[in-house]
C-alpha cells in the first residue's frame, strides 16, 4: 500500500490538471483611507471568514514594552462605544460562528467565521474596535493577570519553552525576534493602560490594517460593505514606517546549555540565520523550504536516515524553516538522542551528516517525490477558506505580496538539486549558528 501512496498523488495531481497554474480568485482594491482589501471567492460553501491583519506584532513594541501587543489583543475583546465588554464573541457564537485572535511577531489579527450572511454585521462590529475601544483600570488589571498566567502555563511551566527563548534571544543580538511574542515576565507585570492605548493609537487605524475576506462572498459586495463600515475610519497619518534594527553579521557560532530538573528527554537544537522570503524573489527561501523537508521533513528524511536508522544515535531529527517573516529568519534543526547517546556524540553525528549531504547532494528521487508532496498540499489547501485567508495575511503584513503569493507553489517546483545544494552551503554555516543543549539539571543526573 505504501508504494501506491505516490501513484495516486501523481493521478491526483494529472487529473487536477495544473491547478498549480489557476490562481485562487482574488479581488484587491484599497479603500480611500487606505485600508487594503483582499477578496478571495470560494463559493462551495456559504461560509465566509472575514479577517483584520494589523501591521504591527510583537517586534514592534517600544523597547521596555515586551508582550504589549498581545496583550491589546487580550484587550480588544473588552467594551467599545457600543458593545459591552464580551459581546462581540457573545455575538459571533450566538449567530451561530466563532472568533478568536492572535499575534506574531509581525502581525496581529482577528477573525470571525460565520455563515456567508453574516457578514456585515462581523464588519460593523471589527470597525468599531478597530478605533472605539473602551478599556478600565479594571480592564488593565484583569488581562493582564491572565496573559501573565498565560506565560506561566506555556513557558514558564515546560522547559522546552523556556529553552527556545533562550536559543531565540541568542540568536538574535539586535532584532526584536529575540524578545517573546508573548513578553518578558518582568516587564509584562509593568504593562498598563497608557503602554496598551499608545500602541493601539500608534498602529491600530486602516491604513496601517489589511480586510481578507474568503469563502462564499462577491468582491463588488464586500467592497460596498467596506465602505460603509471601514470607510468612515480616518487614515492615521502617524502611523510609523516599520524600521527594525538589523543583526551585525554573525562571526562566531554562540552555545548555550539548558538545565532544568523537569526535563523527561534531552536534546540538541541548532539554528542558523536565514534569509526570509522577499517580495519578487523567493527563490532562496524556496530552496530552503525544499532543503527543511530533505533533511528532517519525516521518517524517510535524510537525517532520520542517517541518524535513527544507519548510526542509531537518535530517536528523532527533524529540519524546519519559516519563510513567512518580515526580516531574516531560522532554520532550525532538532536531534534527540536514543538511550546511552550522549548529546556531544549526537551533535557530531549531526554535523557529519550534514556534512555529507552536502558533499553527496540531493537524491532526484526523493527531490521529485517532495515537489509532488508540495503539489497536492497546495491542492488540498484551496478546500480552507480559513488557511486561504491566513496565507495571505500573513504573507501581506509580512512585506509579500498576492502575487508573491500566487507565484509561490511555481518557485517552489522551479527549485534545482543545486539549488538546494548551495543554499545549504549558504545558511548551513556554523560561524552564524546557536547551538543549544536542553538537559536535566545536573542535581538530577547524579
Amino acid at each position: 500500500m505504501m508504494r501506491a501512496i505516490p501513484l495516486i498523488l501523481g493521478l491526483m495531481w494529472s487529473g487536477a490538471a495544473a491547478a498549480q497554474g489557476i490562481d485562487d480568485a482574488v479581488t484587491t482594491f484599497r479603500l480611500d483611507n487606505g485600508m487594503d482589501v483582499v477578496v478571495i471567492e470560494d463559493r462551495r460553501v456559504p461560509v465566509v471568514q472575514h479577517m483584520v491583519w494589523y501591521r504591527a506584532g510583537s517586534a514592534d513594541e517600544p523597547v521596555g514594552q515586551s508582550g504589549v501587543a498581545h496583550f491589546l489583543e487580550h484587550l480588544l475583546f473588552k467594551a467599545t462605544e457600543t458593545m459591552e465588554s464580551g459581546e462581540l464573541s457573545a455575538t459571533v457564537a450566538a449567530n451561530g460562528g466563532r472568533d478568536n485572535a492572535f499575534t506574531s511577531w509581525d502581525y496581529t489579527a482577528y477573525f470571525q467565521r460565520v455563515a456567508a450572511d453574516r457578514l456585515d454585521l462581523m464588519m460593523r462590529m471589527e470597525a468599531d474596535r478597530m478605533v472605539n475601544i473602551r478599556l478600565t483600570e479594571r480592564d488593565i488589571v484583569t488581562e493582564r493577570q491572565v496573559i501573565i498566567e498565560e506565560r506561566n502555563q506555556r513557558v514558564e511551566n515546560n522547559p522546552r519553552a523556556l529553552f527556545s527563548e533562550q536559543m531565540n534571544a541568542a540568536q538574535y543580538l539586535n532584532h526584536r525576534y529575540g524578545v517573546p511574542i508573548i513578553g518578558w515576565m518582568h516587564e509584562m507585570e509593568t504593562l498598563d493602560m497608557e503602554d496598551a492605548l499608545s500602541f493601539y493609537r500608534t498602529h491600530y487605524a486602516p491604513n496601517n490594517a489589511i480586510l481578507i475576506v474568503s469563502g462564499d462572498v462577491d468582491p463588488e459586495e464586500v467592497r460596498r460593505l467596506a465602505e460603509i463600515h471601514y470607510g468612515p475610519i480616518p487614515a492615521n497619518p502617524g502611523v510609523p514606517e516599520r524600521l527594525r534594527s538589523t543583526e551585525p553579521p554573525q562571526t562566531a557560532e554562540r552555545r548555550l546549555v539548558f538545565r532544568d530538573a523537569r526535563v523527561a528527554q534531552p536534546y540538541v537544537s541548532r539554528s542558523y540565520l536565514a534569509p526570509e522570503r522577499d517580495p519578487g524573489a523567493q527563490d532562496k527561501a524556496a530552496a530552503l523550504t525544499i532543503l527543511a523537508e530533505i533533511l528532517g521533513g519525516g521518517t524517510t528524511s535524510y537525517l532520520v536516515e542517517k541518524l535513527q536508522f544507519d548510526a542509531q544515535v537518535a530517536v528523532y531529527a527533524g529540519a524546519f524553516y519559516r519563510g513567512i517573516s518580515l526580516d531574516d529568519t531560522t532554520f532550525d534543526l532538532v536531534v534527540v538522542p536514543a538511550p546511552g547517546v550522549t548529546l556531544q556524540q549526537a551533535e557530531d553525528a549531526m554535523d557529519a551528516a550534514l556534512a555529507q549531504f552536502i558533499e553527496d547532494g540531493v537524491d532526484p528521487e526523493q527531490l521529485e517525490r517532495i515537489k509532488m508532496q508540495l503539489r497536492a498540499s497546495e491542492i488540498y489547501a484551496r478546500d480552507n477558506a480559513e488557511g486561504i485567508a491566513q496565507r495571505y495575511g500573513s504573507a501581506l503584513t509580512s512585506g509579500l505580496t498576492v502575487q508573491d503569493v500566487q507565484d509561490w507553489p511555481r518557485v517552489l517546483q522551479a527549485v534545482t538539486a543545486e539549488d538546494i545544494v548551495e543554499a545549504a552551503r549558504a545558511v548551513l554555516r556554523r560561524e552564524a549558528s546557536v547551538t543549544g543543549w536542553l538537559m536535566q539539571a545536573e542535581e538530577a543526573m547524579q
